[in-house]
């Protein structure tokens, strides 16, 4: 299989591996990615419960990237007390595979003691 090398302006080689962990990389973003694509929408507050170990810090920052990145969409509703929900996008549904497929990986070998 023949790839075409893909450099940026200044001649570096851009990596697809590297853009794509760049953007889901880390201890959180998957499994935020994962629950919101299986499960459907979640408040923060679900989430604090679903992922005891992130802290508040984390968890806020993992969805603002998030949703920077246009893979998930937050809402915000106009009431008292504030409520916001947090969802998967369309282009964040693109990455299920990928996440099942990581998914599918650690079930077969997380018991392999190496």
């Amino acid at each position: 299989m023949k790839t075409s090398l893909n450099v940026d302006e200044k001649g570096k080689l851009r990596c697809s591996i590297e853009y794509t962990l760049q953007k889901i990389g880390g201890k959180w973003k998957t499994v935020i990615l994962w629950h919101l694509g299986m499960e459907g929408t979640f408040r923060y507050n679900e989430f604090r419960r679903l992922l005891p170990g992130i802290t508040h810090k984390m968890l806020t920052q993992q969805l603002k990237e998030l949703e920077h990145d246009g893979f998930i969409i937050r809402t915000q509703f106009d009431e008292i007390p504030p409520r916001v929900e947090y969802s998967i996008s369309k282009i964040g549904l693109t990455l299920l595979p990928l996440l099942q497929e990581i998914h599918r990986w650690g079930s077969l070998h997380q018991h392999e003691s190496r």
